[in-house]
């Protein structure tokens, strides 16, 4: 066993002890806090996107808090309550932004930009609502703002993290609209756009919309006093890297998104096996960027996750089969074994339970 790999093994069984026994109970308390919110929205629609998505989104809210693992003791409850707020207000707004696509004046552009609010202190909360009045559903957005906002400000770290911050979350917010809103020629044209990036446009375009990783990433390292703003830039441009690996979910819903004429990454490539095949190749390049950072092997493991996370939801049935990302899962022999293993059966387990 190599020493990356056992470092890796003792960072995942020190993050699921601090996890279970020390953030998870903290997650349970602003999960309730925002399920209960979420009822009194006023607006029947509104409400029932917001209930609807808590319940099927539960899972990404509490994995984003296994980032608060990371957070300095003292500061772990504020890291919480601003990353659960967080991955909350994300949920709720790309849910608003599929359903209201072809809403003039693209309302869920204007939703998305609170992203930007949540970690941009000096900027008025009601600024981006001066011309454009707030709908009722806005109040549960503001609040989810304004609570990650104010979580936010008691870390000691908070102004090193601030400028990535703001860059992540507004790369976050046009990577997501675009998805739902953008044409091909607009996605092309706005993934090439960073010519100092190693990534493809594809990834460039799937590793923005799955930026809120990284903002729960500079959240915790938000926490330590002795973060600092290069810092904060290593741990924004190796998530870069991991964060594209979300677009392996077109795996998944490859059917699901040609019935609802949803984005699906697959069809940037051209195949299954081209994509996989571009992301074992990021896999080297993400794993030489997370070596750099602090708590390295914990961010290693967070990509390990990703990956086992998406590649146990296939089978030999599926339209793509587990053998297609086999490129990918062969750079993290041995450690992606023992996840994967953990992940098929959380997922038998779920399935067992809905039976």
């Amino acid at each position: 066993m190599s020493s990356r790999t056992a470092r890796a093994g003792l960072a995942l069984l020190l993050a699921n002890v601090r996890y279970w026994f020390l953030v998870a109970p903290l997650t349970r308390v602003q999960l309730e806090r925002w399920e209960t919110r979420a009822r009194t929205i006023p607006d029947p629609l509104p409400r029932e996107l917001a209930t609807s998505k808590l319940c099927e989104e539960r899972f990404n809210v509490e994995l984003a808090a296994t980032f608060a693992t990371l957070a300095k003791p003292s500061h772990r409850r504020d890291a919480v309550e601003a990353i659960v707020a967080l991955q909350v207000a994300y949920d709720y707004l790309d849910r608003l932004t599929e359903e209201q696509s072809g809403v003039p004046g693209d309302p869920g552009t204007r939703l998305l930009e609170a992203l930007v609010d949540a970690v941009r202190p000096e900027r008025p909360l009601e600024a981006e609502h001066e011309q454009n009045p707030p709908q009722q559903y806005d109040a549960y957005v503001r609040e989810l703002v304004a609570t990650t906002r104010s979580a936010l400000a008691k870390l000691p770290a908070k102004d090193a993290v601030a400028r990535t911050a703001v860059q992540c979350a507004q790369r976050c917010a046009e990577a997501q609209t675009l998805t739902h809103l953008g044409g091909h020629s607009q996605l092309e044209a706005w993934g090439a756009r960073d010519a100092g990036s190693t990534l493809q446009w594809q990834e460039k375009l799937a590793g923005g919309a799955a930026s809120v990783l990284s903002l729960h990433a500079l959240i915790a390292a938000a926490t330590d006093i002795h973060t600092t703003s290069d810092d904060a830039e290593a741990i924004d441009a190796a998530y870069r890297s991991i964060c594209a690996f979300t677009m392996l979910d077109s795996l998944v819903d490859r059917n699901h998104d040609i019935a609802t004429g949803e984005l699906n990454y697959v069809d940037l490539y051209g195949s299954g096996e081209q994509m996989c095949a571009q992301l074992a190749h990021i896999a080297r390049d993400g794993t030489s960027k997370i070596q750099t950072l602090p708590h390295a092997p914990h961010h290693l493991v967070t990509l390990v996750g990703i990956i086992a996370y998406y590649t146990s939801a296939l089978s030999p049935r599926s339209t793509f089969p587990p053998s297609t990302t086999k490129p990918i899962r062969d750079e993290f022999k041995p450690l992606m074994g023992p996840t994967l293993a953990v992940l098929r059966g959380w997922r038998l387990a779920k399935h067992l339970r809905a039976r």
